[in-house]
């Protein structure tokens, strides 16, 4: 499962090893947002040239679907053994289907990041060749003209959560946190993602990599409150002043096997 894919620029090949080396558990190529318009062509060419990092699951954000890029960046993900390609702007099945029939089998990354892509969410995890849904929290709150404060992201966030829960799909991926250097909010942000519902938090900048797992990774307290709720066995029971029954100790559950623990 991948919590920490990291994005470096598709027009510095010499940073893709140091990205794969940084503890990420994925790197995503970026042609979009990190490339200027006049760098394009020459960081789609570095890409195609580049020797991608054995053992590493790779990803190459494309230029989304309306713009004078898009489909050479298409031809050059062709040239390579990818783990997946990142649609940004992603707000149609249409689209989707539109790269599934170019690239054949390589698994869709929808970023959904309008609120038309917001309002379709639930088609487009449904769409084949969608392989997971990620949050463009920073683009949605300029689409929408709103602040990106949690308050204001809280019902995009549960919408993309339900439509990934719904067509099956891994937990999605949440936005970036633009601070580099501020590990506690970048741990705090992970945590928040995870209470909802997202399965990992996409990354700027190698040191944003262990405060984000932190952030996913169940607390000491919350591994203690699982392991009694456990023990307890079966069928509903009183413990810390509260009831605990089979939802509970679903969740009980959860925790544990998020800390690479195996639940009685």
């Amino acid at each position: 499962m991948v919590v920490t894919p990291l994005f470096v620029p598709a027009n510095r090949p010499e940073r893709f090893a140091k990205a794969a080396g940084s503890g990420a558990d994925a790197i995503i190529i970026d042609l979009e947002d990190a490339v200027a318009p006049a760098e394009k062509a020459a960081a789609r060419a570095a890409f195609a040239g580049a020797v991608l990092p054995a053992g590493m699951a790779v990803f190459l954000r494309i230029n989304p679907i309306n713009t004078a890029f898009h489909e050479d960046d298409l031809a050059a993900a062709r040239t390579k053994n990818l783990a997946g390609v990142m649609l940004p702007k992603a707000e149609s099945p249409a689209e989707i289907r539109r790269i599934a029939e170019t690239l054949g089998a390589v698994p869709i990354i929808a970023l959904i990041e309008t609120a038309r892509g917001i309002a379709a969410a639930r088609e487009i995890a449904q769409t084949q060749g969608v392989a997971r849904l990620a949050f463009g929290s920073i683009d949605f709150c300029a689409d929408i003209g709103a602040a990106h404060t949690r308050d204001a992201l809280l019902a995009a966030r549960a919408e993309i959560v339900l439509a990934a829960r719904l067509a099956g799909l891994e937990a999605p991926l949440d936005g970036v946190t633009t601070a580099i250097d501020d590990a506690a909010l970048v741990e705090d942000d992970a945590r928040h993602a995870s209470s909802l519902g997202f399965g990992g938090k996409l990354c700027i900048h190698p040191r944003q990599i262990a405060p984000a797992l932190r952030g996913f990774a169940p607390t000491a307290e919350d591994i203690a409150w699982a392991e009694r709720i456990l023990a307890a066995g079966p069928g509903a029971a009183a413990i810390d002043g509260a009831m605990v029954d089979a939802p509970v100790q679903a969740r009980a559950r959860q925790i544990l096997r998020r800390a690479g623990l195996k639940p009685p």
